[in-house]
């Protein structure tokens, strides 16, 4: 039970330990809201400055201000500490007694006042200053660690006991007690209940603000751990499909997919098997991503998105992740270039990684498929099988790049198409025209 009323009003712990880099771009924000902080406080003692020079001094006045003194000490701190804020030199224990610093110096300059008007001590308790404690209470609030709200309230509350009982025994035989609320309000005389009321407010305040942060902070923690979890997985997979799974309304299903028009390119290196005979596996994985890391840049540069890596093979769609209307041109435009580059750069370790290519356009389905424990973010149908079945064909033909007749069709003039003949591709019973390109 006492469990569950924890968890209902400091909310959802962060599960397990969090990892080093994590608990790094955590303290890169809270680095930020410290500097805001700084900010904050300095507009807040330059404001108070300027009220205070403006504001008509009546009455009399003695001779020793301690105001002045008072704020410009505040504005040297905050100064002092806005500059540690940006070296990045703010230690907990530093930060702790940052803000005891704050709010005492707050209270010695509300104190200050009666010194500064020569009136009783229980001139300060009516100061309107008092307000400023919220607010400092509530700038603590910019970072998201609640220890230095509670420090900040805990040092207003006994700050403000302090200051209350400074007044009471002052002047041992006249304590200007009241019970009467008009004399209270008319005079310099103390109401006890009105000055409970102002420390159960300063502990209302930073009790509320306290919760609320550490929810916030939970949020937080758990929002930058899967934020890093989303970056480091997103590696994985093609940032369109990453962004595509992140952004979606509703959590992926098994069987989500929607179908639509768009062109596959199927790729494989030529003579992979002997390569990988000559090669350790450490000169194997390096010459690959090598490879792969020239070929990315052709399909980036085009528009493509490598939808699956499955050993040497690579399976890149065009307009199926990312809305592409010229989606066969730059496939058959990735796939030139691919083979450009294949043909003439030798790899790490003295290899050539000449690629076969099959190309081809029509409807695809467009999804995740999968268990509900483990998903492939892909696309399949009939013209995917299509384009597959086209890179094996290059084999007979002697071919770098075949193209299904879709694709043609597709790419209109744009490239020097040579009909190369008909097959009937494995799995279909009508022959599918296959086409190559010049140049």
């Amino acid at each position: 039970m006492l469990s569950g009323l924890r968890h209902f009003v400091f909310g959802e712990r962060t599960p397990g330990v969090l990892p080093r880099r994590v608990h790094e771009d955590i303290a890169l924000q809270q680095q930020e809201g410290e500097i805001l902080i700084g900010w904050a406080q300095f507009a807040l003692v330059a404001t108070f400055s300027v009220l205070y020079i403006l504001a008509p001094k009546t009455g009399e006045q003695a001779m020793f201000q301690p105001v002045p003194w008072a704020i410009s000490l505040y504005s040297l701190f905050t100064i002092l500490r806005l500059f540690a804020a940006y070296r990045n030199y703010l230690p907990s224990w530093l930060l702790i007694a940052s803000v005891i610093v704050d709010m005492s110096l707050l209270m010695f300059l509300i104190w200050s006042f009666h010194i500064q008007y020569e009136q009783p001590a229980s001139f300060y308790l009516k100061a309107p200053t008092v307000m400023y404690v919220f607010i400092f209470i509530a700038l603590r609030t910019l970072r998201f660690e609640p220890r230095y709200i509670a420090w900040a309230g805990i040092t207003a509350i006994v700050g403000w006991a302090a200051m209350v009982g400074y007044v009471l025994f002052a002047d041992p035989e006249n304590p200007m007690i009241t019970r009467d609320y008009v004399g209270y309000l008319t005079s310099n005389a103390v109401l006890i209940g009105a000055e409970v009321d102002k420390i159960l407010s300063m502990a209302a305040v930073t009790l509320i603000l306290f919760v609320a942060i550490l929810r916030a902070q939970r949020i937080l923690n758990r929002a930058v751990l899967d934020a890093t979890a989303a970056r480091d997985l997103s590696r994985f997979v093609s940032r369109e499909v990453a962004a595509r799974i992140t952004s979606s309304d509703q959590a992926v299903q098994p069987g989500d997919g929607e179908s639509r028009v768009g062109t596959v390119v199927f790729t494989d290196i030529e003579g992979f098997s002997t390569i990988s005979e000559k090669l350790t596996p450490q000169e194997l994985a390096e010459m690959l991503n090598e490879y792969f890391e020239a070929t990315s840049e052709i399909i980036d540069k085009y528009g493509g998105v490598i939808t699956q890596f499955q050993g040497d093979l690579m399976l890149i769609t065009f307009n199926a992740v990312t809305r592409d209307d010229d989606h066969a041109v730059n496939a058959m435009k990735t796939a030139i270039g691919i083979r450009e580059l294949t043909q003439e750069r030798i790899f790490c370790h003295g290899g050539k990684l000449p690629t076969r290519c099959g190309i081809n356009t029509g409807e695809i389905v467009v999804g995740a498929i999968g268990s509900k424990e483990r998903l492939s973010f892909t696309v399949h149908g009939d013209q995917v099988n299509v384009a597959a079945r086209l890179e094996q064909q290059n084999k007979q033909y002697g071919s770098y790049i075949l193209v299904g007749d879709n694709t043609v069709q597709a790419c209109g003039s744009e490239f020097d198409f040579e009909h190369a003949g008909e097959v009937v591709v494995r799995g279909r019973e009508e022959p599918t025209k296959i086409h190559t390109v010049r140049g």
